[in-house]
């Protein structure tokens, strides 16, 4: 009972840095999700009221896909150490 309470508890750093990366994640997902979404509204605003918008919609979409590429990098090594042969007791 001792050798797996010890085991357990050696494990929780590397479990909450694993949890901190699957929360940036998940956040910077919703950013670029939410860049997205503003960048469709604008383009389609702008467009539909003939007002110059490729700037500010380029910047939008630099930002968004900014956000998409640091959460698959965050979710990348996440899964790196889920699949590490540590998280595998037996």
């Amino acid at each position: 009972m001792d050798t797996t309470r010890n085991r357990l508890k050696a494990d929780v750093p590397r479990l909450t840095r694993r949890a901190a990366m699957l929360n940036r994640a998940i956040y910077w997902a919703v950013v670029g999700s939410i860049a997205i979404s503003i960048l469709i509204i604008v383009a389609f605003t702008t467009a539909l009221l003939r007002f110059q918008h490729e700037h500010g919609v380029a910047i939008l979409f630099i930002v968004a896909l900014g956000a998409f590429t640091t959460a698959l990098v965050d979710f990348a090594r996440e899964v790196r150490i889920a699949l590490s042969e540590h998280d595998h007791h037996g």
